[in-house]
């Protein structure tokens, strides 16, 4: 696996007014630490699996980090944790109903009779995503910290995005892109429309999946505003190759006033996680 690990900065003082947020994936690992009186980012480090892991192994990566004695650290006041995969399901909230949690995942994901479900409610939304936590993971942060938060990366994006979009008539579409992952996200009107992952090995692979999304959606490639951030610059192969199918395409920056991206000096940090801090 490849390790990305940078010290923004270092603070021996107020450990216990220090925030901690994890994302775990079969993708790899981030994991961001926050002053919570300065309001500053403390340390960051990121790990990427070469290949997809497993629930097994993931664990067994991320105790190996949490037991260095790293930037990290380990006296937190708040951990949260954001679970990163495709095992959800957005359902209305006046359909929703919580002995019904099975039922709503089984037709996206695979999931075994002892598997946990767990949602989170979106807010302003009328929308609930059920979605699969990663349980081990879970024990093992409750077993390290005590008591923490959880919840799903989408609800993360999803709230985040709704917050910051302008009304407009014509849509949105958003894609957070990261190594092998985008996450893409159209809104209308300040609405939902579509909210979905998918995994890419080329940029082709990318390009199919925001067109037949798109074309699923009966929307005109012509006339939507397609908004990439993440791991992606204007030039990118993938930008460039959007640009011949999409009109109107260019670089987000999402704003988080708390922190700004455009100013943070690790930009490898991700918007997802930081948004959760």
């Amino acid at each position: 696996m490849t390790e990305k690990s940078t010290r923004i900065a270092q603070s021996e003082e107020n450990n216990t007014f220090r925030k901690l947020s994890i994302q775990v994936g079969l993708n790899g690992l981030s994991f961001c630490v926050l002053d919570t009186i300065s309001n500053k980012i403390l340390a960051f480090e990121k790990v990427s699996f070469k290949t997809q892991s497993t629930p097994y192994l993931m664990l067994k990566e991320l105790k190996a980090i949490l037991n260095q004695k790293n930037d990290i650290g380990s006296d937190f006041s708040e951990v949260v944790v954001i679970h990163k995969n495709n095992m959800f399901s957005l359902v209305p909230k006046p359909l929703f109903n919580t002995d019904e949690l099975p039922n709503y995942l089984k037709f996206n994901a695979k999931i075994m009779a002892n598997d946990l479900i767990a949602f989170d409610e979106i807010p302003n939304q009328e929308m609930v995503n059920v979605y699969v936590p990663y349980t081990n993971i879970n024990n093992y942060i409750f077993e390290l910290f005590g008591e923490f938060e959880f919840k799903h990366s989408g609800t993360v994006l999803i709230n985040k995005l709704l917050n910051q979009t302008r009304l407009s008539p014509e849509p949105i579409c958003y894609i957070q892109v990261a190594e092998k992952e985008m996450e893409m996200m159209v809104v209308a009107e300040k609405k939902l429309i579509f909210y979905n992952q998918f995994e890419f090995k080329t940029k082709e692979d990318f390009l199919y999946y925001l067109l037949f999304s798109l074309e699923q959606l009966q929307m005109n490639p012509e006339k939507i505003q397609l908004k990439l951030f993440g791991s992606i610059e204007e030039g990118d192969p993938i930008y460039n190759l959007c640009h011949q199918y999409v009109k109107q395409v260019s670089v987000f920056v999402p704003n988080n006033p708390s922190f700004p991206l455009d100013e943070l000096e690790n930009d490898a940090i991700d918007f997802t996680i930081l948004s959760a801090l």
